[in-house]
């Protein structure tokens, strides 16, 4: 095209000027020149410069057969030949418009889950976990190394809560003894804590109340005189201190969860290559903020608290230790950069956060651009909504939160049900195979229902909309993938070429599939530079819907044309395999049999 205009018209043109969409379904062709920009070249009107290079392309350019102008935009029509070069290159590779990462591939790090070890993992996790596990995924295929790592939070005042319940009303209950996840067991002595806490404050403000106090001022002080809150404290400044006892039921108990943890990220299929723990990273983020306050980087108050001053980039003043020389969390999440950048020679960093976040993050970008962190100014939040429920959010302390265990077992059995007449229909099915089809379709359900939605916006999770063999849904992806490899084991028969002659005949909705998936390519690389699973997912429900009208309108292994047959087998097989490379890059499985 470039090449066309220089000769046509004398003059070189940047590649931005060549505006190429997909043509019109009202009109014919494939590919439509928008020509308005050439004009002041040509100096010609936008119908005659676009016969212009419309003559030029079929007379130099052998993918182009023929063309038709409607005022200015050339509609170029693709010969066959070019369709199947195309399809031979997408056939020849079995990861297409993928990318692979080598020596010299810059390296990510990517942070997501961060949970708290008082209480096991959450519908609001889920969303975090399978945003973090499908962006590593998407950036790999992008041709980053990828780190993919993991931040626990095992110390505080909310991990002691759960400490002193258990010993308080514990009576030397554990996982083996009751049956129960270690999460699970330590998040109900989580949730009894907060119970009999609001119970003390309740009983301390009606007393306060009777001896006068206003009603505010009476709240405040029992949350403060609480006995209980009193002596979660107390533990807190044990644990500060290595009081063995302390620390040694911080560690049982902790052991405890990880143990409940690792099941619900098997389940999830989601996994780390480093954990961190703020236990470990505390400490590493006082020390920088102290040499940072040697350098003169921050300031010490009065009151012996060290602040950062960030009123220069429009933000407020920041506290980075406490008047006692406790840390916050702007603290820890420094001293785990310190302690990621001297284990990985990182590039780019990438926190999977909730946007309740956002102004932490801002602050943090700016403090690691100071403290020296080559990455720092241009670490990326990416900041994702929250999931809501159809009666409202979920709150930890009350316990009614949706469990993540229980998500996905109820989602299993529920793809179990719905799908029970088309596996049941299945030949020389074992239970075991059926199982296994109820995992990939239920969790296939979960994850898709998730990451279609654009991460920055709040949804509103639905599990009877996600498991659907109709419609956007993951279920519906799957069913099509299984669909096609039916089809291409009955026509284990027929030899099919690794590559077809390039006389090959290709229709219109063949020519169109064959564009989606040469397409994947692009998806993969726009999805990579938004951050954005749900972009991976819209384009294999489009890829889907385009394979499954083509198969409505033409037989495939009734085809009597032999020619015909074989480039709808190749087409229908790369539909297949791009399906099973995209939905993986969203951590989700595509069965062979449904």
């Amino acid at each position: 095209m470039l090449a066309g205009v220089k000769e046509l018209y004398g003059q070189e043109v940047p590649v931005n000027m060549i505006q190429l969409q997909k043509t019109k379904k009202e009109f014919e062709g494939s590919l439509t020149l928008v020509v308005f920009p050439l004009l002041r070249m040509s100096k010609k009107k936008p119908e005659d410069t676009a016969a212009d290079l419309g003559e030029y392309l079929v007379a130099h350019c052998p993918a182009v057969d023929r063309y038709n102008v409607v005022k200015g935009f050339l509609n170029l029509c693709i010969a066959d030949s070019a369709w199947i070069g195309m399809l031979n290159a997408i056939n020849a590779d079995a990861h297409f418009g993928e990318k692979k990462a080598d020596n010299n591939s810059p390296l990510v790090m990517i942070e997501y889950s961060s949970p708290n070890t008082n209480k096991p993992l959450h519908l609001g996790h889920v969303r975090n976990n399978l945003l973090g596990w499908s962006l590593a995924q998407i950036m790999s295929a992008n041709g980053y190394k990828v780190v993919k790592t993991n931040i626990v939070n095992d110390r505080g005042i909310h991990i002691c809560k759960s400490m002193l319940a258990w010993l308080k009303w514990g009576n030397g209950e554990t996982p083996e003894s009751s049956g129960k996840k270690g999460d699970h067991l330590i998040g109900d002595y989580y949730v009894a804590f907060d119970k009999h806490y609001r119970m003390e404050v309740k009983e301390l403000m009606a007393q306060y109340v009777a001896e006068g106090m206003g009603e505010e001022e009476a709240e405040k002080k029992a949350k403060e005189e609480a006995p209980l809150i009193k002596e979660a404290h107390d533990m807190l400044v044990k644990w500060e201190n290595n009081d063995p006892e302390v620390r040694a039921l911080w560690s049982k108990m902790n052991d405890w969860v990880y143990a409940g943890f690792d099941k619900t990220y098997k389940a999830l299929g989601v996994a780390f290559d480093k954990i961190y723990y703020e236990s470990d990273t505390y400490l590493k983020g006082k020390a920088k903020v102290e040499e940072g306050l040697a350098k003169g980087l921050f300031e010490r108050h009065d009151d012996n608290s060290v602040w950062a001053d960030l009123t220069n980039e429009g933000l407020d003043k920041k506290l980075l230790l406490r008047s006692d020389g406790t840390s916050v969390y702007m603290t820890q999440d420094i001293g785990t950069a310190e302690m990621r950048f001297k284990d990985f020679p990182i590039d780019k960093m990438i926190y999977v956060v909730g946007n309740e976040q956002n102004y932490h993050f801002q602050v943090l970008s700016i403090l690691l651009d100071r403290l020296g962190f080559k990455w720092g100014k241009e670490l990326v939040h990416f900041s994702y909504g929250m999931v809501e429920l159809p009666n409202g959010k979920m709150k930890s302390r009350e316990g009614t939160v949706v469990d993540a265990d229980d998500l996905v077992a109820t989602m299993i059995a529920d793809a179990r049900k719905l799908s029970e007449d088309k596996v049941n229909k299945l030949e020389n099915i074992s239970d075991e195979e059926k199982d296994d089809i109820a995992r990939i379709v239920g969790m296939g359900a979960l994850k898709y229902f998730i990451l279609k939605v654009d991460a920055r916006k709040n949804m509103l999770f639905n599990p009877e909309e996600s498991i659907d063999f109709n419609g956007n849904t993951g279920p519906f992806i799957q069913y099509t993938h299984a669909r096609i490899r039916s089809i291409l084991r009955k026509a284990e028969g027929i030899a099919i070429p690794e590559t077809l002659a390039d006389d090959m005949p290709v229709n219109e909705k063949e020519s169109a599939l064959i564009q989606k998936m040469n397409d994947y390519g692009a998806a993969v690389e726009q999805a990579g530079k938004d951050y954005s699973p749900s972009g991976i997912a819209n384009y294999c429900y489009e890829l889907t819907k385009e394979f499954n009208q083509f198969y409505h309108d033409y037989s495939i292994l009734k085809e009597e044309d032999e020619g015909k047959k074989l480039v709808r087998l190749v087409i229908a097989a790369n539909v297949a395999k791009i399906l099973k490379n995209g939905m993986a890059l969203l951590g989700i499985e595509v069965p062979e049999r449904m």
